[in-house]
């Protein structure tokens, strides 16, 4: 007969996970000595490292029990259920992995490659970030809510950043953040926005998707950055 630690010594556990086994009602708890402590026998021994073995292999402790009790056929059953619901659990961690991964792209992980390509091209172009943030933020909640519509728009606006005329209406409507609502740039910069949108819709074999009036006004009040000069723009479009 032998001590609870040198049981746990022998099937290579702790204490403390021998206890376990005893509240979970996997290995029996032997009555005590008449020196107070209980002492195990070589077949608890085999019983502590068939469970060992088991709960080291990521079967349940619930399962367990059921399993020492099995014949053959029900273990090797209830094995392949274990190694199945084990195969999701691992296949559901990569995938967690990946995304934290992508945590080091930063904005990268809630939009498009697309759309990363084109705020890319836009901070290349010179536009500032309170512009790019206000984009990246306008195209989360678009692939949120119109995810089709989305990928139709952002296949134009990366077809429209490499116009010229395009990246010179851009780089002024950002710089028209900060002008005065009666600058008179503003009503050129206005008219040249829709003679290009104009122009654009003319295109050989282009049509407009139009967006739920819905959703552009819930981008509009979520993004919240505006300013007089902006807002004269709309006006005067």
């Amino acid at each position: 007969m032998i001590t609870i630690g040198q049981l746990a010594r022998y099937a290579g556990v702790t204490i403390k996970a021998v206890r376990v086994y005893h509240q979970r009602g996997l290995l029996p708890e032997p009555p005590r000595d008449h020196s107070g402590y209980r002492r195990y026998s070589a077949e608890d021994a085999v019983d502590l490292v068939k469970i060992r073995t088991l709960a080291r292999a990521g079967v349940p402790l619930a399962r367990v029990k059921q399993l020492l009790a099995a014949d053959s056929d029900e273990f090797a059953a209830a094995i392949a259920e274990i190694d199945r619901m084990l195969a999701e659990r691992a296949e559901e961690i990569r995938r967690t992995r990946e995304q934290i991964a992508e945590l080091g792209c930063g904005d990268r992980l809630f939009v498009s490659t697309g759309v990363a390509e084109y705020l890319d091209r836009l901070q290349h172009l010179g536009i500032s970030e309170r512009s790019i943030r206000m984009e990246r933020d306008i195209w989360i909640l678009l692939q949120s809510v119109a995810p089709d519509q989305a990928s139709e728009w952002i296949a134009d606006k990366l077809d429209a950043i490499d116009d010229p005329q395009f990246q010179a209406i851009y780089l002024d409507y950002d710089a028209a953040f900060d002008w005065p609502p009666d600058d008179s740039r503003l009503v050129d910069l206005a008219d040249r926005s829709r003679r290009w949108l104009a122009a654009r819709s003319t295109g050989a074999g282009r049509t407009a998707s139009v967006l739920d009036p819905k959703l552009v006004r819930l981008v509009s009040e979520s993004i919240g950055i505006t300013s007089p000069a902006w807002e004269r723009l709309t006006q005067i479009r």
